[in-house]
């Protein structure tokens, strides 16, 4: 389980976001706190491998916590929510280290997106601290964020978001390329389905496609998601 500490001013809204979090599979809220102050003492009794932090606290604001966090050595990823939609605030983040900012008000969808890619993120990161990554590992580490919360491209008819999202989800539990077959057998689709909405999301750029010549000379068509 990831556990999720939530912390907004707002209590009906901090009741609203640990609600959302608490509905998606994987995740755990171990609390909900309303100031700098609260959030910093929550994190030192039971740290939390996120903090879901609002920017606008009363006591202070969500990045100057994030500074005060990291000089205390906690070490939990920060995932920031704010109103604020300038610039500078959203650059202040990135550098600060949130992982992701969420514009509010945001839907159930929006968050479950984020929640999801930083999962994955988690998965690509799994193992021992000091063994090496290839290029490849790299590049799936940096995706996994975006990839998720990638908007899904207008679809072309007899296409559906959610057997686009079953396909994308089979690319990136592999973590490697899959041909149309394997990718049918991980999501239970015909495998010309499979291949229609593989060569869809090829199209989309959102699937990089090689080939792999096999024993009867023919190439087998392979996809992976690409790094965005």
């Amino acid at each position: 389980m990831i556990d999720v500490l939530v912390v907004d001013d707002d209590f009906r809204v901090a009741d609203v976001h640990a609600a959302y979090v608490a509905k998606i599979p994987g995740f755990r809220v171990t609390g909900t706190v309303h100031t700098a102050a609260q959030a910093l003492a929550a994190l030192e009794r039971h740290p939390a491998d996120l903090v879901l932090l609002d920017h606008h606290l009363p006591d202070e604001n969500g990045l100057a916590l994030v500074r005060r966090l990291r000089e205390a050595g906690i070490g939990c990823d920060v995932m920031m929510v704010s109103a604020a939609r300038d610039v500078s605030t959203v650059h202040a983040a990135m550098q600060h280290g949130a992982l992701q900012y969420l514009v509010k008000p945001f839907s159930f969808a929006g968050l479950r997106d984020k929640l999801t890619g930083y999962a994955e993120l988690r998965h690509a990161l799994a193992g021992p601290a000091a063994r090496e990554a290839c290029q490849d590992e790299v590049d799936r580490m940096f995706a996994a964020l975006r990839t998720a919360a990638s908007p899904v491209a207008s679809l072309p008819k007899g296409h559906s978001a959610p057997t686009t999202d079953l396909v994308i989800g089979a690319l990136r539990r592999a973590g490697r390329p899959l041909s149309a077959q394997e990718v049918a057998d991980e999501t239970g689709l015909s495998r010309s389905t499979a291949q229609r909405y593989l060569k869809q999301l090829a199209r989309d750029s959102r699937l990089r496609l090689s080939l792999r010549y096999g024993d009867t000379g023919r190439p087998e068509h392979r996809y992976l998601l690409a790094a965005r």
